[in-house]
């Protein structure tokens, strides 16, 4: 038994003994979980009652990992605004690629999450989000409540345990990407997001971060598209100069209810604000990057360190459409191929804030296989290959019981500035994919475990 998995059931063999049989340390954790905002709408943001253990050597691999990975996407994604034939690959729609070529010295992403599978089988990126990591906002706090519990405060008398603490990271990658842009006035940040109505409240992430922001000395509202000007060379809202944008709004979001000349589009054409992340960024929220970065002629430009890092990492992935592709030394009718193959293969929309569905081919019948393939020919998807999803049991307090569940989990690092900071885990019921226990909990990371 490893050190993690000891951990791990001395925590287990705690909660369920007499000392805390009558439950008072989980009530008290979803108490204070909804005093911290953490439980917006009264859903709580974490279902279960433990944060996710990973062992030293499993963070700093996954943080080298991620280095690595990350930079090859800002160099591919510099290299293909460059190079028609690779741009087009990407599938950018036209406005998403006009807007990615604005010239902005920011242009990397200065925050972003990725997604990755970390298993017995190795540690795969499956997915990257272009948007600023608003869940740092819920994923500090919360790793701090844990960190505090009356189990975990037991538990750290035999382990040593680390929290990160991210929102001071993703507030100084802000400043150093408004200073890399030459701009040196105290500067005001606009929380910029929609809102189903305009007289509908604002997130409770959005309302988070501007109060953090606030509470480093940082002037900070939360904002809509809709309240923006842009007069004189500033972007306002009402008296409200902003400066930084935290742009919590996508390209394809905005312009489906606004053209190119919205204000928001205007200040950032014109490099009157910065914005976090640039629309550049986008780029690495398609997963048409991960196909790039999985093709072997591509592979073959970078250092043979950096490429054995994305072989091992990458899964293969692929554009859906109607065309011959590779597959390692294997030439391959890509429609054929993935309608044969299913078991191993996974189809994911493009865009990675998509509301569309996923297809795991193992969980269906050919048939079945075959019309989301239809769908997917039809539609923006990518095809990848399936990689091996870790799973573990969690304590879940609901209707005033205790119990564990298993969950599918997944590791989502924050990176700042290309480096990976913190870590949370997406919590996926095993039972069902739109379960009401699916949510976040924060990674502490186990000291001096192999």
């Amino acid at each position: 038994m490893t050190q993690l998995d000891e951990a791990l059931a001395r925590f287990d063999k705690l909660i369920h003994s007499p000392a805390y049989q009558d439950l008072a340390w989980a009530q008290a954790l979803h108490e204070q979980m909804a005093a911290a905002q953490l439980s917006p709408g009264g859903r709580a943001i974490c279902p279960v009652l433990r944060a996710h253990l990973v062992t030293r050597r499993q963070y700093d691999s996954l943080h080298k990992t991620a280095a690595v990975v990350s930079a090859a996407m800002d160099r591919i994604s510099e290299q293909a605004l460059n190079d028609p034939a690779m741009l087009a690959r990407l599938q950018l729609l036209p406005a998403e690629r006009m807007l990615a070529g604005v010239n902005h010295t920011h242009g990397r992403a200065t925050a972003t999450t990725i997604t990755a599978n970390n298993s017995a089988a190795g540690q795969f990126i499956t997915g990257v989000s272009a948007d600023p990591p608003a869940s740092v906002v819920y994923t500090e706090p919360l790793a701090d409540l844990f960190y505090d519990s009356a189990p975990m405060k037991e538990l750290r008398k035999r382990y040593k345990f680390t929290r990160g603490k991210s929102v001071k990271k993703l507030l100084q990658s802000i400043l150093s990407a408004y200073k890399g842009q030459g701009k040196k006035k105290f500067p005001c940040i606009g929380v910029v997001e929609f809102r189903q109505s305009l007289k509908a409240a604002p997130s409770t992430e959005a309302v988070l971060l501007a109060e953090r922001f606030r509470a480093s000395g940082y002037p900070a509202e939360v904002v809509t598209p809709e309240q923006l000007e842009y007069r004189n060379g500033e972007l306002k809202r009402g008296d409200f100069t902003i400066d930084i944008v935290y742009r919590r709004v996508s390209a394809q979001e905005l312009l489906v209810r606004a053209d190119l000349n919205h204000p928001l589009l205007r200040a950032y054409r014109e490099h009157a604000i910065c914005m976090v992340n640039s629309f550049r960024a986008e780029i690495a929220g398609k997963l048409s990057l991960l196909a790039l970065l999985s093709d072997e002629a591509i592979l073959a430009q970078f250092p043979a360190a950096e490429r054995k890092v994305l072989r091992e990492h990458v899964p293969w992935t692929r554009f859906v459409a109607g065309m011959k592709t590779t597959r390692g030394a294997e030439q391959i009718d890509l429609p054929e191929w993935v309608a044969k193959n299913k078991d191993i293969l996974v189809l994911r929309p493009l865009d990675s804030g998509s509301d569309q569905h996923s297809f795991e081919g193992s969980a269906l019948e050919q048939p079945m296989w075959e019309r989301a393939l239809k769908t997917a020919l039809r539609s923006r998807y990518v095809v990848q290959e399936k990689t091996q999803v870790e799973k573990a049991s969690f304590p879940v307090y609901q209707f005033g019981r205790l119990e564990s569940r298993d969950f599918r989990v997944a590791i989502q690092p924050a990176l700042f500035g290309g480096k990976m900071d913190s870590a949370a885990a997406a919590v996926e019921d095993v039972t069902s994919t739109f379960s009401l226990l699916n949510g976040l909990t924060p990674a502490l990371i186990l000291e001096g475990a192999a």
